[in-house]
């Protein structure tokens, strides 16, 4: 059962891999229609609280008035959105809005509005990040396993789907919707010119509501990850710890002084071992234990796997990124240089996973992985190696799905495998 949940998983990665799943410029956690009001300055001058420190908007400074996107007259929460999104006509707009993707239709509905700005699409990997944890830890149960007589108890079944559950919603809906929005606050600026019809740069929802949000999700996800700590009977809150951490990340992540998304290569890593990391770990303490060194090592090199996966999102952000002086891989080293860097990272670590659960004793796991690496391999020479910039979300559909079945194949693997051997 468990295998086929993770299939199904797997399926809404291939149907959600255009890009923003990784996205570097996304970053492992009330109201009526009326307040979705324009930021463009209106004849009544609504005064916003700061809500440190996450302050309001202070565009004296901005790099779009440098620029002269925004003009020295207009006032300072002005972010200078430009032109109008353009709707998928494929009949998925409404669902685009849901998911927090291109193509999305227009609302003025708050609560759709708040579920756009945590990007739902960007849930799917870390939910399959924690089902990995789970599995690596070799203590999750089925409620009726057909493959193991001895694994067959309901009630232990039962408790640790709903435990899983949670921990999903813990990744996906609450740290990884707070990753989301707070990213989307300090990249309103960058969206003005990228994407100018995102919820924050083009007014359709109020400074002050965007604060709210970033709080409630923020503080909300750190109480169910200490309530899972209890729940999993833990001495140390491993599960809080991994979240206060990750919070953190992405908070410098995306907020200066230190807004590592500037940095291509801390940038890159940092939204790596958020979306592939973070969230094992948390599904491998929360059904045991975090106390070997392979239990770290793994999820670091899959990270490193996921920097790749960021550089492919950044090249279609060069434009912006450049004029913004972002030191993006693909404007640091040109694109040419940055996608053989992207292809290197994907390849060369996961071949080194598999070289690993060779040297173990695991030649089933490294061929089953092996054969995963393969197609990846093919698709970066028929689609990233000649066009990163136009094949970047054909070459994402085509070869994520085969990344995330290797990161799953080797979190059984090390579930399986008897380390006191």
């Amino acid at each position: 059962m468990k295998l086929l949940v993770a299939a199904a998983l797997a399926a809404q990665a291939v149907a959600f891999s255009t890009g923003p799943s990784l996205s570097a410029r996304s970053a492992s956690f009330v109201g009526s229609s009326s307040s979705a009001i324009n930021m463009i300055p209106q004849q009544k001058k609504q005064e916003e609280a700061s809500f440190f420190p996450f302050e309001t908007s202070t565009m004296t400074k901005s790099p779009l008035r440098s620029a002269n996107i925004v003009p020295p007259s207009q006032s300072d929460t002005a972010l200078a959105a430009k032109g109008p999104n353009e709707e998928a006509a494929d009949g998925s707009a409404d669902v685009r809005q849901l998911l927090g993707v291109k193509g999305a239709s227009e609302t003025t509905d708050i609560w759709k509005i708040r579920l756009q700005l945590t990007k739902p699409v960007t849930w799917v990997p870390l939910v399959w990040g924690v089902m990995c944890g789970a599995a690596a830890s070799g203590n999750y149960h089925w409620m009726w396993n057909p493959f193991d007589e001895t694994d067959r108890n309901v009630m232990l079944g039962l408790e640790d789907a709903a435990k899983g559950f949670v921990a999903m919603i813990l990744a996906g809906p609450f740290l990884t919707g707070y990753t989301q929005t707070i990213n989307d606050w300090y990249d309103r600026e960058i969206d003005a010119i990228n994407e100018p019809y995102r919820p924050i740069p083009s007014g359709k929802i109020s400074e002050g509501e965007v604060i709210f949000q970033i709080w409630f999700l923020l503080l909300g996800g750190l109480g169910i990850a200490y309530g899972l700590d209890v729940w999993a009977g833990h001495e140390f809150p491993t599960v809080l710890a991994l979240s206060i951490f990750g919070s953190f990340i992405s908070y410098i992540y995306s907020a200066p002084p230190l807004k590592l998304k500037q940095n291509g290569w801390a940038g890159n890593f940092a939204l790596g071992a958020s979306y592939i990391s973070l969230p094992w770990w948390c599904g491998q303490a929360v059904f045991g234990e975090l106390d070997k060194p392979v239990y770290w090592v793994l999820p670091i090199l899959y990270s490193i796997a996921g920097l790749g996966i960021a550089i492919v999102n950044d090249f279609k952000s060069i434009e912006g990124d450049r004029e913004l002086g972002l030191q993006s891989l693909p404007v640091a080293f040109g694109i040419d240089g940055a996608k053989y860097i992207c292809a290197g990272s994907v390849t060369v670590t996961q071949l080194g996973v598999a070289a690993y659960l060779y040297s173990i004793g695991e030649p089933t796991y490294a061929a089953i992985l092996l054969a995963l690496i393969l197609p990846q391999i093919y698709f970066q020479a028929t689609l990233l190696l000649p066009d990163p910039v136009a094949n970047d979300v054909k070459y994402q559909a085509s070869s994520q799905p085969f990344l995330v079945f290797g990161i799953l194949a080797t979190a059984l693997c090390v579930g399986h495998h008897d380390f006191t051997a």
